[in-house]
Order: C-alpha cells, then sequence, then structure tokens
C-alpha cells in the first residue's frame, strides 16, 4: 500500500476537528442543526490552517446519508466518497488551473443538473481569487439566482483579491493561524499514535517551524523521521530545520538581562560557528524580548505567547531583573539590527556590537539621574543663572610694580572714547505708532531710518514698493508726523524717500534687524544645545540626531 503523508492521513473529519477554528466550527454546525444554510460560503485565511478540510466536512454534512446533520457519519458511501476526493455531487475545482470564463460556463451548465444521489450538490473552489475577471462576471449571475439545490464553497488565501460583488454575496469565514500551543499539543497526539520517540522540545521546534499552519508542520515531521527514523533527538532538528538554537538563544538573552558583555558577545560567535542565519538570529531576539515584555504586562501571558514547556517559564524569571522601559529599549534596538543586516558587509559584526551595547545599557535609574540634570540644567537657564562648570569671570588685571626712584611713573593710556549714542526713539516711536495705528506701525517696521533729527524724520522705502506709496498719500504722513509730535513732544516733519535696489550705504529695517537678531539667537542656541554634555550623553545612549532645539526661556541672548 502507498504511504500516506501525515497531512493527509490526519485530515480533519468532524468540525470537532478543526485545531483553533472554533468560531468556524460553532458557526457552521449552528446553522445546520437550525436549517439555515446560505447558498455561497467564503473560507478565507494563511495556507494549511483547514480551509479546505473545513469545506469538506461541510460537504459531508450537508451530503451524509444518515441525516443532515453537524456530525456526519463518515461511513456511508457519500461520507466515504467526499472523503476521498471522489464525490459525484461534490465537485471540486482548482482555481489557480480553471481561469476562464469558459470554464466557469461549463460550471454554470452543470448546475442546472439535479445532484445524482445527494441533498445538494456542491462546488468547492480552492484558490478562487485565481479566477479571471471575466470568470467571476460569468459566476456573478448564479451566486445571485443559485437553484435551490446547488452550493458554492469557496477557498482563498487573498480575500482583497475577489470583487466586491462576489463577496457580497457569500458567507465568510476568517480561518485564524493556529497557535504554536494548539499545534504542538497535536503533534504531541500524532506522534505518540505513530509510536514516535520525540521531545516535547523538538515538537515545539517543528511546531514553530510551521508559523501557524497545522499542514506545514506535519509536513516537517514527515521531513523529521524521513531524516532521523522513529528515534529523533533534538540536536538533528535543530540541525534539519536550520533554527536557532533555543538553549544558546536563552542565553544570549540572560547575558543581556544581567549586563554580562563578554558572555553576549560569546553567544554571537557561537551562532555564527552553528552557521545559523543571523537576521533569524535577530527576529528570534526580537520575539524573546518581545514575550518578556508581555510577561510583564500581562498576568497570565500564556494565551498571547507561541511558547511551550519550560520557555515561558524562563522569560518569566529573566523578565523579573528588568524593568518595562528597559526591555522595551532593547526590542526599539533590536529592530534597528534586524533593518541593519539586511544590506550590512558585516553581519556578524553588526551583531557583536549591538549584544554588546545591549549588554552595557546603563540602567534605567542612571537614566532617570541623568534626565533630572537636564531639568535642573533647565531651570537654571530660565532663572538665568549660570551653568555649573561655567568660566568664570577674568580677574582683575594687577597693579603695575612701582617705578625705580628718580624715574616719572608711566603716563596713565587715555581711556577710550564712549561711542556715540544711537538716535533716540526709532524702534519706540514705532511701538507709539503701533499702538495707535497698527497697519501703519507695521509700514514703519519696513523702513530705513535715514535720519531722526527732529524736526526731520526721513525713512526709506525700495523704489516701486507698496509702502512707498502708502506714505505718497498725505493722511498717512500727517498721522505719523502727529503721532511723533506727541512722542517727541517737539513738531515733526516726515519725509519718505525712494531708495534705488543696488544702494548699500542705508540702515537695516526694524524688520531686519530683528530677524538677524534672532537668527543670531537660534544658532548661538544650537550650539550651546549640541555641545552640552548632558545632550551627548542622551545621544550616546540612545543613537538619535537633535532635529530642533526649542528654547525654554524667551529670554535667552
Amino acid at each position: 500500500m502507498a504511504y500516506l503523508v501525515l497531512a493527509r492521513k490526519w485530515r480533519p473529519q468532524n468540525f470537532s476537528d478543526l485545531i483553533g477554528q472554533e468560531h468556524v466550527s460553532r458557526t457552521l454546525a449552528n446553522a445546520i442543526r437550525s436549517g439555515r444554510i446560505h447558498h455561497a460560503f467564503l473560507f478565507t485565511g494563511a495556507r494549511g490552517v483547514g480551509k479546505t478540510s473545513a469545506a469538506r466536512i461541510l460537504a459531508k454534512a450537508l451530503n451524509c446519508e444518515a441525516g443532515l446533520s453537524d456530525t456526519p457519519c463518515g461511513t456511508c458511501p457519500s461520507c466515504l466518497e467526499i472523503t476521498a476526493g471522489q464525490g459525484l455531487d461534490v465537485i471540486e475545482i482548482d482555481g489557480a488551473s480553471n481561469t476562464g470564463v469558459d470554464d466557469v460556463r461549463e460550471l454554470r451548465d452543470n448546475i442546472r443538473y439535479l445532484p445524482g444521489r445527494s441533498r445538494y450538490k456542491i462546488f468547492i473552489i480552492d484558490e478562487v481569487h485565481m479566477l479571471s475577471t471575466s470568470a467571476f462576471n460569468a459566476l456573478l449571475k448564479t451566486l445571485e439566482e443559485p437553484p435551490p439545490h446547488a452550493k458554492f464553497i469557496f477557498a482563498t488565501t487573498e480575500p482583497h483579491k475577489i470583487p466586491v460583488t462576489i463577496l457580497s454575496r457569500c458567507q465568510r469565514f476568517d480561518f485564524r493561524k493556529i497557535p504554536l500551543v494548539r499545534v504542538a499539543a497535536k503533534l504531541r497526539e500524532i506522534a505518540d499514535a505513530e509510536g514516535l520517540a520525540i521531545s516535547d522540545r523538538s515538537l515545539a521546534l517543528i511546531a514553530r517551524h510551521g508559523e501557524g499552519s497545522m499542514r506545514d508542520a506535519l509536513s516537517t515531521l514527515d521531513q523529521v523521521i524521513a531524516f532521523c527514523g522513529e528515534q529523533i533527538d533534538d540536536e538533528d532538528v535543530q540541525a534539519l530545520l536550520g533554527m536557532v538554537d533555543r538553549r544558546l538563544l536563552l542565553d544570549a538573552v540572560e547575558a543581556i538581562i544581567q549586563h554580562d558583555p563578554r558572555r553576549a558577545l560569546d553567544t554571537a560567535q557561537r551562532f555564527d560557528q552553528l552557521g545559523v542565519a543571523l537576521r533569524q538570529v535577530a527576529q528570534e531576539l526580537v520575539e524573546a524580548f518581545r514575550a518578556m515584555v508581555i510577561c510583564k504586562v500581562v498576568p497570565d501571558p500564556a494565551d498571547m505567547l507561541d511558547l511551550v514547556g519550560e520557555e515561558l517559564h524562563e522569560l518569566q524569571a529573566l523578565a523579573e531583573g528588568a524593568s518595562l522601559e528597559e526591555l522595551q529599549r532593547i526590542v526599539t534596538l533590536l529592530l534597528k539590527l534586524q533593518a541593519e543586516l539586511a544590506g550590512s558587509p558585516y553581519p556578524l559584526l553588526s551583531l557583536e556590537m549591538t549584544l554588546v551595547r545591549l549588554a552595557n545599557l546603563p540602567p534605567m535609574e542612571e537614566l532617570a539621574k541623568l534626565l533630572g540634570r537636564l531639568e535642573s540644567l533647565e531651570k537654571r537657564l530660565s532663572a538665568g543663572f549660570p551653568l555649573p562648570g561655567a568660566a568664570a569671570l577674568p580677574a582683575r588685571a594687577a597693579a603695575p610694580p612701582p617705578p625705580p626712584p628718580g624715574e616719572h611713573p608711566p603716563k596713565k593710556p587715555e581711556p577710550p572714547s564712549p561711542a556715540p549714542p544711537r538716535a533716540r526713539g526709532w524702534e519706540e516711536l514705532v511701538e507709539q505708532v503701533k499702538k495707535s495705528r497698527p497697519m501703519v506701525g507695521s509700514i514703519l517696521e519696513h523702513g530705513r531710518p535715514l535720519r531722526l533729527e527732529p524736526p526731520t524724520l526721513e525713512i526709506g522705502y525700495p523704489e516701486g514698493s507698496f509702502h512707498l506709496a502708502h506714505f505718497q498719500e498725505a493722511d498717512n504722513r500727517q498721522a505719523v508726523e502727529a503721532l511723533a509730535r506727541l512722542y517727541f513732544d517737539h513738531p515733526v516733519t516726515l519725509r519718505v524717500v525712494a531708495l534705488a535696489p543696488d544702494r548699500q550705504d542705508v540702515p537695516p529695517s526694524l524688520l531686519e534687524t530683528r530677524q538677524s537678531q534672532e537668527s543670531d539667537r537660534q544658532r548661538r542656541l544650537r550650539e550651546n544645545a549640541l555641545n552640552h554634555p548632558a545632550l551627548k550623553a542622551v545621544q550616546e545612549i540612545f543613537g538619535g540626531e537633535v532635529k530642533n532645539v526649542i528654547p525654554i526661556d524667551k529670554g535667552f541672548v
């Protein structure tokens, strides 16, 4: 007799056999018991999670000769034919091979005929998303008004490729990936029934390799049996699957948590010696620390984690040695490592340096102290106090020694003449005008003060500018003259001069002066921030860059 692979030998035969799809089983069973059976079903989900098996179980339940039931007998000719894939009234079609409109037209012609000996003529179309647009259009009318003896069951891994007009006419059931714990438990049941000597650790590796697919996990178990026979060692499974050694992975995690860089570096080298893909190592580390974060947050994390046996307890114990914030920092750096490894010319070096850095991360208590120092420095800056360690003011120069006897003392140098005072009141005058006439004051801010010697006030504007045209009106000039007379307590005559575009010997406007001061202020503020030792320490820890510097004190100059 030909060998039957485990995935076919252990295919689910009843709704109760569908592992991890209880929501689908319960809904379909209730529909059958109540007689509310839709004419079209859509089963969606990842590969190997039970879509086609559920379709066959539903077909047996509808056509079982023992009666319409959610638990088909499995022994009548109809059930046996459907199980073997040879049912006369249950037609299975591969959507990937029958994509054309002619195939659907043939199916549509076949629908008109009554079933040969069953209650329903059932059409199971796998990978239905592969049908062409014209094929879907040909199927649409049949789905809209199907004959009472016809039922459709569609299965697909990509429901988004199915037209909305088809989706709206089907009852949709989303199949979930099967949790690792459930897969491992089913593998244990099958291994015991097959007489295999295999540990729970190896079964967990096989289940993890299946990535939520029961069929893939059984195919992997078949491969392991072919390699090892009925006596299966953990090392052989590890070597065959090329997966990360869980014990070595936990050693790396423990080295990071216990801040042991030497041990962390040693685990990186052992990963490389085993020939494991280093991106896979980074992914496994991310999943391990994610599990530790969940252990910190969730009281009962077993339902959320794909962990079996002692591994969950070990990660829970390791999570006790780190705070939630530290674990989140580690996950962030490992995600960065995973991205770096994709294009790194030295992947081992990237892994080594990251593990050493993770093992040397300062505790969160030290970081909290550092942030406290930053807050203290902010308060000192706000209050106008000098920073700690700032250079002291230069000491007063010592008095020169007295001259020798008989010599005249040197003549004291003349003190430098004071700078001439600024012309009184241009900025203050503009502010005074803005209080009474805001628009006029804003226009004055764009002007260049050429002469501020009452009774003459001379302002320059570029030729052809809006501001120059504004003051060509007598009412606007008189308004400024009246306000300037109140400010200077003296009659004032306003003169507005047109300035050539290439003229350089004019003072800047108030607006230009303020923009220049603000630009210089921002430059000095950024330089002071970037050179601050506290900021450098933060950058060294987090590896970030400064995007923007915001002053905490508007009085900073």
